[in-house]
């Protein structure tokens, strides 16, 4: 079992920038792929970024050239440097992680951009 806990969200002005980090509970050592997703109220699931193993990150159109998703292998984080936000990045993000046996998904941060 592994626990997947996000934090560093809130509220920013448009522009703005937060930084998102997701904790793993133990160390990963194979995985199918990792990174964050969004929801917006009335939307569904959307993918923001994931990197698959042995292979690169891959971004949503919508970020690309605004957010980076960096790993940590020491510390078993994921993180979500957000710049440039825009009100419509506004959702809860959460964490995922696809591993051979099962999926799991973080509780989710609620990001806010408003001015």
């Amino acid at each position: 079992q592994v626990q997947l806990v996000e934090s560093g969200g809130g509220l920013v002005q448009p522009g703005g920038s937060l930084r998102l980090s997701c904790a793993f509970s133990a160390s990963i050592f194979s995985f199918n792929n990792m990174g964050w997703y969004r929801q917006a109220p009335g939307e569904m699931r959307d993918l923001v970024a994931s990197i698959a193993w042995g292979g690169g990150t891959q971004y949503a159109d919508s970020v690309k050239g605004r957010f980076t998703m960096t790993r940590d292998t020491e510390k078993n984080t994921l993180d979500l440097q957000m710049n440039s936000l825009k009100p419509e990045d506004t959702a809860v993000y959460y964490c995922d992680l696809d591993t051979p046996r099962r999926h799991y998904w973080g509780q989710g941060t609620q990001v806010t951009v408003s001015a």
